[in-house]
């Protein structure tokens, strides 16, 4: 599904007509379904409303994005905004550049896109940043429904090869506070990596 985009501009912004222009683009081009643009000196209501405090301010889909965009980039978002795996790609994005406060309010406003975290929990190459954050979200979500809908999946993260994911995984596995997990972590309990062994006993301990 083509995404939207919502821009907020001021006529003294000197970045504002290159984002303007980038996004008229992606609308000739299809890579945006509609765009509205808001002069937040002629309606500063609507700024507030969203609370914009700088401009160029851009809503593209479910993204806030503030500041100075090339054309590429623009593009990038756009795709993320109406692709599937879009949300995984941003959320390693805003994780990567410290932005944690951003996933954090997406996955508070749809707790299905917790879900998207998953790849980064899978990716044992992913920065240390990148993984300390994602298990930063997924800890406000501890014995949640949305939590324990993600048991599967980690399940099966719990077999990885790579010892990181499966400690990872194991971890994320006994906080989910679902007795379905138990047998994933049981599974656990004589790998070859002490560290999984450990945190599936803690996790096991602490459901």
């Amino acid at each position: 599904m083509t995404a939207d985009a919502l821009l907020f501009l001021s006529s003294h912004c000197p970045h504002c007509p290159a984002v303007l222009a980038g996004l008229s683009d992606l609308v000739k081009r299809g890579g945006i379904g509609r765009l509205e643009v808001v002069n937040i000196e002629i309606h500063p209501e609507a700024a507030e409303a969203f609370a914009v405090r700088s401009v160029p301010w851009l809503r593209l889909g479910p993204f806030e994005l503030a500041g100075a965009r090339a054309a590429g980039e623009l593009a990038i978002w756009a795709r993320r905004a109406s692709e599937p795996g879009g949300m995984a790609e941003a959320f390693h994005d805003f994780l990567k550049t410290g932005r944690l406060a951003q996933v954090l309010a997406l996955v508070a406003a749809d707790t299905a896109r917790l879900a998207a975290l998953l790849p980064i929990v899978g990716n044992p190459e992913a920065s240390i940043n990148v993984r300390l954050g994602a298990g930063v979200v997924f800890e406000e979500y501890v014995a949640s429904a949305a939590m324990q809908g993600l048991v599967p999946a980690l399940g099966e993260l719990s077999g990885h090869a790579d010892a990181r994911v499966r400690a990872d995984a194991c971890h994320y596995l006994g906080l989910s506070g679902s007795f379905e997990a138990r047998s994933w972590l049981e599974a656990r309990l004589g790998d070859e990596d002490a560290d999984v062994r450990e945190i599936a006993r803690e996790g096991l301990l602490e459901m």
